[in-house]
């Protein structure tokens, strides 16, 4: 996608944070933008700043866990439109959970919207893609899905299952014309980060990250992971024994 006009994006938690601005700066840069959320007012409000610069946009207030609220916002995206080009299945929860205080309840919901809602709003948009021949999933993953971190169970397993899902959907889905890409980010300065005693390693503002993200789906990318230094420590405690990551990652939590 080397250029936006005309292509049609389904955006997922897009009320604030990262899918707002993705959903403001695909708009700037000419693309259609459905914005799915669960908050319709804040919608409304990204809705009315985008349309104010001249771009495009519609507010599909819906709870991913809905398939069929899904589906129907999606519906109602290609109505207004046309065929969806893209899908960026970013809604998600965070979760800082020790151990001895792990509920099923607790993590039933971090599941519910991470991995099942992902699940929901890819169902709703594949069929299409397959039958045009034509399409590209992305999904904000996090860098947390590469291994355990303290405190994070729930968290770091979720994001852990939406990468190995979209791994499993591009080899099904790219010999149909539909590319596929992971997006591992680190640390973003949104709700979620905020508040923590912990100083964030190489903290991103919103746009900045945005801005990145967008790169890698031009590029289409099948994996993207940022920022690089932070990125490249993660992978070098994908390979490290356990008893060194163990003593490693007890010392550097950043869920505090």
């Amino acid at each position: 996608m080397t250029s936006w006009s005309n292509k049609v994006v389904l955006i997922t938690g897009a009320s604030s944070g990262i899918g707002r601005g993705l959903s403001v700066e695909l708009a700037r840069r000419g693309a259609a933008v459905g914005l799915l959320a669960r908050r319709g007012d804040l919608l409304r409000e990204v809705v009315e700043e985008i349309q104010s610069h001249g771009g495009k946009a519609i507010a599909l207030p819906a709870d991913v866990t809905d398939a069929n609220a899904v589906r129907a916002a999606a519906g109602k995206l290609r109505d207004e439109f046309g065929p969806i080009d893209l899908l960026i299945a970013n809604a998600g929860v965070g979760a800082t959970t020790a151990a001895r205080n792990l509920e099923p309840e607790g993590v039933a919901k971090v599941f519910s919207v991470n991995v099942i809602g992902v699940v929901n709003c890819v169902t709703a948009v594949i069929p299409q893609m397959i039958e045009r021949g034509h399409g590209q999933l992305a999904v904000i993953s996090s860098l947390a899905a590469y291994r355990g971190l303290p405190k994070s169970a729930a968290y770091c397993s979720s994001k852990a299952a939406i990468s190995s899902l979209f791994e499993s959907l591009r080899l099904d889905l790219q010999p149909q014309g539909i590319d596929v890409t992971i997006i591992h980010p680190g640390f973003i300065k949104t709700q979620l980060t905020a508040g923590r005693q912990a100083k964030l390693p190489f903290l991103l503002e919103v746009d900045e990250a945005a801005n990145r993200m967008i790169r890698a789906i031009e590029k289409r990318k099948k994996s993207y992971a940022f920022p690089w230094p932070l990125a490249t420590l993660v992978r070098i405690g994908m390979v490290m024994p356990n008893f060194l990551y163990d003593w490693v990652s007890r010392r550097n939590s950043f869920r505090e």
